[in-house]
């Protein structure tokens, strides 16, 4: 289509399914600080104010998972107060194991610890090489949380969710159709204010003017009330939000979640990684959009499968594409994590506003190849 609408989501740091995801990652940057080598596959479950920790950690790292998670909340900035969890009430209810040996004998040799499929891609939407609707959902999401805790807008809770609808023209993006924000607030705190202020403090402050027109249409808590928030308003779960971990639906996703997975885990590294050679891909001018999906097998180093994608924007043949990149990068378990250094502890930098598209991690690095 020559002109077409396409919509992305983001959400806040206090949002229940995001708090999980930060509580895995920290439980895992906790582990890599005493132990690089630390297999971790940690799952979080939030409800009301019981914070459920699961799943299957082997490692030399003597960590306390009790304080890991309170520390967690009190940085979010959770209230209590009967509108979001209660931090010093909160139950923590741990039940971690050791990894299976079934499936460490596939670790050990250098193998995939499971099997799965994996995308990377990168656009030359934005500067950062990320989808228009994605970059900006994002933007007004940190926002929120900054306008928050610096107390530009104190009224307002770590519960939050932006959603961005950008008109395309002739693929590229021209302007924004709807900006929807949903913000806890403060119940003593009118929605006529709350409205005027994400208006003018996050919306406009974070969008480029010409971006927005006459026919923007903005929408701002649409129900009129947000008090309950976090996960005494709805449950969290690791894992729940890997589209707005990754390119807002915008391009493919193999299925497999982040957070809290040690980088022995492909369907993490092996993310990262295709983010990294589809960035360079696009950065290197060969093309203007890059999806690379590759596969893997339990137990077995080398990838099953190499595909490249550039949507009839690539400069040079997506043969030579595929060609540069087999001889550039290995893309072994093994290799991966050498080569973007993943055994440091740098997972809770990733959790909230995507894991792609900032600066300063190793995967977002431009290189020549």
């Amino acid at each position: 289509m020559s002109k077409f609408l396409f919509t992305s989501e983001s959400v806040t740091e206090g949002h229940p399914d995001k708090l999980c995801d930060l509580i895995s990652d920290t439980i895992l940057d906790e582990c890599l600080k005493q132990d690089e080598y630390s297999r971790v596959a940690v799952e979080t479950f939030a409800s009301n104010d019981k914070i459920t920790i699961a799943g299957q950690v082997t490692t030399n790292a003597k960590i306390n998972v009790e304080e890991t998670v309170k520390r967690v909340l009190k940085e979010i900035g959770y209230r209590g107060k009967g509108i979001d969890i209660d931090v010093e009430n909160s139950i923590i209810d741990v039940n971690i194991t050791k990894q299976s040996s079934d499936i460490a004998q596939g670790v050990d040799v250098g193998g995939a610890g499971d099997q799965g499929i994996m995308f990377g891609y990168a656009c030359d939407d934005t500067e950062e090489y990320m989808p228009f609707a994605i970059s900006y959902a994002h933007k007004l999401s940190r926002k929120l949380t900054e306008v928050r805790k610096s107390g530009i807008l104190p009224y307002l809770g770590p519960d939050g969710k932006t959603q961005v609808t950008v008109e395309y023209e002739n693929d590229e993006p021209k302007r924004i159709e709807t900006v929807l924000v949903s913000n806890q607030h403060d119940a003593d705190v009118s929605i006529e204010k709350v409205r005027e202020d994400i208006i003018e403090k996050v919306i406009k402050a974070v969008i480029p003017s010409k971006y927005l027109d006459e026919n923007t249409k903005y929408y701002v808590n649409p129900t009129g009330r947000f008090v309950t928030g976090g996960p005494l308003g709805d449950t969290g779960l690791t894992g729940r939000k890997i589209i707005v971990d990754t390119y807002g639906g915008y391009a493919r996703h193999g299925g497999g979640a982040f957070s809290g997975k040690d980088a022995t885990k492909v369907d993490r590294s092996a993310a990262y990684m295709m983010r990294h050679i589809a960035k360079n891909v696009v950065a290197n001018g060969y093309a203007r959009k890059c999806e690379i999906q590759v596969s893997y097998g339990i137990g077995i180093a080398e990838p099953i499968s190499i595909c490249v994608n550039t949507f009839g924007t690539n400069t040079i043949p997506e043969e030579d594409i595929k060609k540069k990149i087999e001889e550039k990068f290995d893309l072994t378990p093994d290799g991966i994590i050498k080569y973007l250094d993943l055994r440091k502890p740098i997972y809770t930098k990733t959790t909230n506003y995507g894991h792609f598209g900032k600066e300063g991690l190793p995967w977002e690095k431009i290189i020549s190849f």
